[in-house]
């Protein structure tokens, strides 16, 4: 049985992961921004905010005290984002890297010296597919998410002589409420977006299923879908045919966007 900690744990992936932790007889905490929140029977729940070096520590501290320490830390917690380059804010900017990619680092930080005094440990940081493979008109989302698995390859050696395993996430589109935490001023990059994430065929829990038998596996890499594998392939072993379908979706974007442009004569 193991002792985890599960960020972003009230809806979406990191609930479906908490779900699935407990009806294996682990000890659960899940974690999220709201001040309450229900946890599934078998967890418990405290109030984190991945933005707060402050939760941080009263998180580390409270496993320390209950527990005796951690097995599992995840890093789950994210918000969607993104848009054109000359169109996203640069608050919208620093928000996700604040939400997206610093508290993945916070989390590692915090935790990992209670990992090298126990010599052992697991951290687990959610990222995505857009992490391995970069569509246009998501810069900000491409670069948190880069971001999160650079870190993530960087811990994996650093942490390897006090035995603590890393592992970082990466799926493609999947049926969440993910999509209800995007702002910003490129709208049409909202809608795109949506679109993606409610008309995906696979759910929370059929990912959450897959990244536990990751987990289980110790690996480093888990892309727990198809779409998400055939993407990362065709980029590395098809470079010219995954440059021909980046360079189509931004043609198709470039000409949704001139088309909303009034022509001189119209005006």
């Amino acid at each position: 049985m193991s002792r985890v900690l599960v960020t972003g744990g009230a809806s979406g992936l990191g609930l479906a992961l908490v779900q699935q932790f407990v009806a294996e007889g682990h000890e659960v905490l899940s974690t999220d921004v709201a001040a309450e929140a229900s946890a599934p029977a078998g967890a418990q729940y405290r109030r984190l905010d991945v933005r707060s070096a402050e939760d941080w520590a009263a998180a580390v501290t409270w496993c320390e005290q209950n527990w005796g320490g951690l097995d599992l830390l995840l890093n789950n917690a994210g918000i969607a984002t993104g848009g054109r380059i000359d169109v996203e804010s640069l608050d919208e900017w620093d928000r996700v890297v604040d939400i997206n990619l610093m508290g993945v680092v916070r989390g590692c930080r915090a935790f990992t010296p209670v990992f090298k005094r126990q010599r052992s440990g697991h951290i687990v940081n959610t990222a995505s597919a857009a992490g391995l493979v970069h569509p246009p008109m998501m810069s900000s989302y491409n670069t948190v998410k880069a971001g999160v698995v650079a870190l993530s390859e960087t811990l994996s050696h650093e942490l390897h002589p006090y035995d603590v395993t890393v592992s970082v996430v990466c799926p493609s589109f999947f049926r969440t409420n993910l999509a209800d935490s995007i702002q910003g001023e490129d709208t049409a990059m909202w809608t795109a977006a949506r679109q993606l994430i409610e008309k995906s065929p696979r759910t929370a829990e059929e990912i959450a299923a897959a990244v536990i038998i990751g987990i289980g596996m110790k690996q480093f890499l888990i892309i727990p879908d198809r779409p998400a594998l055939l993407a990362w392939r065709t980029k590395r072993f098809a470079r010219p045919l995954y440059d021909r379908q980046m360079r189509r979706i931004a043609e198709r974007a470039r000409v949704r966007a001139e088309g909303q442009v009034p022509s001189a004569g119209d005006e």
